[in-house]
């Protein structure tokens, strides 16, 4: 199966985020250096530069960003929000917007920047805690084929409810995905 359906901008909460197939988003304490080498489809990046009005990102990744790193390379230009319960000490850096508010407030701020355009967050426990309060109306996600073992994972919240998902544009949106992988010799 291919993800072959272009984003659309439609003033989505969209969480974004390529992982690993044991589900990791980010190495240990942030580290995104095992997102390289991995192809896409032609034109995916180009179409979340487009369809993109602002992001939603935590501390934690704010403040790992290997310099004042932007989105896709660079290529996209335009608001981030970043979200902590420490303002005090963090970092300005351009159309960087620190906020310390309920994330259900910075959703509102993020959507009303984005303009008609989708609110991407590159945070799994911003999340996470949009998923638990219903805010979220789409998850995309790149599987790369590689398997971290340690990490930032999408989704861990022991002792919470379960949340079912259905598949985007399929004819069958509650259907498994199958993947099959061969380990290269070390």
């Amino acid at each position: 199966m291919k993800d072959t359906e272009p984003q659309s901008a439609a003033g989505k909460v969209l969480l974004h985020f390529s992982m690993s197939l044991d589900g990791f988003v980010a190495g240990p304490e942030h580290d995104m250096s095992w997102m390289t080498g991995f192809t896409v489809r032609p034109g995916l990046i180009q179409e979340y530069v487009n369809t993109t009005g602002a992001v939603l990102t935590g501390r934690d990744g704010f403040d790992s960003a290997i310099g004042d790193s932007r989105p896709y390379g660079g290529a996209w230009k335009g608001p981030i929000f970043v979200l902590t319960h420490h303002p005090d000490d963090a970092r300005p850096a351009e159309d960087v917007t620190i906020l310390s508010c309920a994330v259900e407030e910075a959703v509102k701020i993020g959507l009303k920047a984005a303009d008609g355009k989708n609110l991407e967050v590159f945070s799994p426990s911003i999340g996470r805690q949009l998923l638990q309060l219903g805010l979220v109306d789409e998850i995309d996600l790149h599987i790369a084929p590689i398997l971290l073992g340690d990490g930032i994972r999408l989704y861990s919240q022991p002792g919470t409810k379960t949340i079912r998902l259905n598949l985007v544009d399929q004819t069958d949106p509650v259907a498994a995905i199958n993947l099959r992988y061969r380990p290269l010799a070390q």
